[in-house]
This record gives C-alpha cells, sequence and structure tokens, in this order.
C-alpha cells in the first residue's frame, strides 16, 4: 500500500507543481489559457514551437519557471514508473496485485475530480497566488484578460514613417480618444520615453507609438496617409466609435 499512496502523492505534487508554475506565469504577463497550456506542456516534456513558447523561451522569468517544472515533471515521471513497479514486484499474489492496481487507480480518480473542481480550483489559484506575491517581486496581473484583448481589442506598436497621418501633430490634434485609441507611451526616435502622453505630445517621424484600441481602428491608423484622404478616414472612425458606444449604452439601458 506504501507504493500506491507514494503513487497518488506523487500525482498530487505534480498537479500542484503544474498550478504553481501556471499562477507564475500569469504573473509575468501571461494569459491564464496560454500559461496553463505552457506550464503542462513544460511538466510533461512536450515542446511545441509557436509564438507562445517563444514569448516564453525569450522571457528570462518565465524561462526559469519553465525549468523548475521541467525537472518537477522528469522527476515526477520516473517516480511515477518506480512507484508502479515496486508495487507490483514486492506483490506475492495475483489477488494483491489487483488490490493494490484498484486502490491506486481509485486514488488518482478521486485526484481527478477534486482537480476539476471549479471550487477547488479557485481557492487552490488563491493560495498559491499569495505565496508568490509574498515571496516574490511579481504582479498578479492578467493583463491580456484585463485589457479584454480577446475581444477585439489590442496593444500594438506602430512606427510612424514619413507621410503617414499622424506626423508632425500633436495628440490633441489627432483626437484619437475619439477614435477609441489611447496613446499609452510614446518611444522617440533618440531614445527618450514618454509613458502616459498628454494631449501637447507631438507625433514626430521615427517615432514608435504604444496604442491600445480596436484591432480595425489599429490598422487602418497604420496605413492612413497625411492627405485629406486620412482626414475623412479619422471622421469616418469617429462616426463608427460614437455608433458602437451609443449601441452599447442603449444595451445597457434595456438590460
Amino acid at each position: 500500500m506504501i507504493a500506491a499512496s507514494s503513487l497518488i502523492l506523487i500525482v498530487l505534487v505534480i498537479m500542484l507543481a503544474a498550478r504553481i508554475a501556471a499562477v507564475a506565469l500569469v504573473a509575468t504577463g501571461l494569459p491564464v489559457e496560454v500559461a496553463r497550456f505552457q506550464a503542462r506542456s513544460a511538466l510533461t516534456g512536450v515542446g511545441f514551437t509557436t509564438t507562445e513558447s517563444e514569448s516564453v523561451v525569450g522571457h528570462p522569468v518565465r524561462r526559469r519557471v519553465l525549468m523548475a517544472t521541467m525537472l518537477v515533471g522528469n522527476a515526477g515521471l520516473v517516480s511515477i514508473l518506480a512507484s508502479v513497479i515496486l508495487s507490483v514486484e514486492s506483490t506475492a499474489s495475483a489477488g494483491d496485485v489487483v488490490l493494490r492496481l484498484l486502490t491506486a487507480g481509485s486514488g488518482l480518480v478521486v485526484v481527478g475530480l477534486i482537480a476539476r473542481s471549479q471550487r477547488f480550483e479557485r481557492w487552490m489559484t488563491a493560495v498559491i497566488a499569495r505565496f508568490v506575491s509574498r515571496f516574490t517581486d511579481l504582479e498578479l496581473r492578467d493583463y491580456h484578460h484585463l485589457m479584454q484583448l480577446s475581444r477585439d481589442y489590442a496593444v500594438s506598436e506602430l512606427f510612424v514613417e514619413e507621410g503617414e497621418w499622424m506626423a508632425g501633430r500633436s495628440l490633441l490634434e489627432l483626437e484619437l480618444p475619439d477614435e477609441g485609441v489611447l496613446v499609452l507611451a510614446v518611444q522617440r526616435v533618440d531614445g527618450g520615453f514618454e509613458g502616459a502622453p498628454r494631449g501637447g505630445t507631438v507625433v514626430h517621424v521615427g517615432d514608435t507609438l504604444v496604442l491600445y484600441g480596436r484591432t480595425a481602428v489599429l490598422t487602418d491608423l497604420a496605413a492612413r496617409p497625411a492627405t485629406t484622404e486620412g482626414d475623412q478616414a479619422h471622421v469616418e472612425a469617429v462616426a463608427e466609435q460614437s455608433e458602437i458606444m451609443g449601441e452599447r449604452g442603449h444595451e445597457s439601458s434595456t438590460g
């Protein structure tokens, strides 16, 4: 029975390690679903060549989290195999083998049911989050969901080139908030940086803007020329944004 109990304990430890890794990855800014996927990928040793994986490997903190998770996963797999082998080899009769396998299987089913419990998941995540917040300097924020980036909103960089609509104008003149676009920061061509810039900030050729807004509008801004066509595109975008806000206000009042 010791081997069967060890098997269940090892599975619990692995499950806890996966959850800790996922919470830690969320603390670095990864979306919840991406963090869970990458944590389980590292735990099982299954690699995926994707943009998400590249963003994890290229981040020093995320890389350390996944390295530790890989070690736990490899050690856990070896321990599970050893526990199963010991459970079978140390048994004298076939009846004892069946009993121990049934015990281990039942324990794993119970562990699986607990792991699928939404209440347990919320409690466990809250406990791990407090632990990570207390003993690390990571901020526990899922910025992807916080900013609703999955609902047609995005944060993107826009490099300002000669002849583009925004070049040479101040943020006050551009009236980007009327289009539903917020300028989060301006990276100057000379290396300077302005966070949360105000209306008097002038956009120069060579600057890189960090923008937040609807994906369609951000795409349009990147291709908008410094002509009357660009001004007309701005007017149309403002009208569209006003219509969207009006529809949301109507839904709120009727809901």
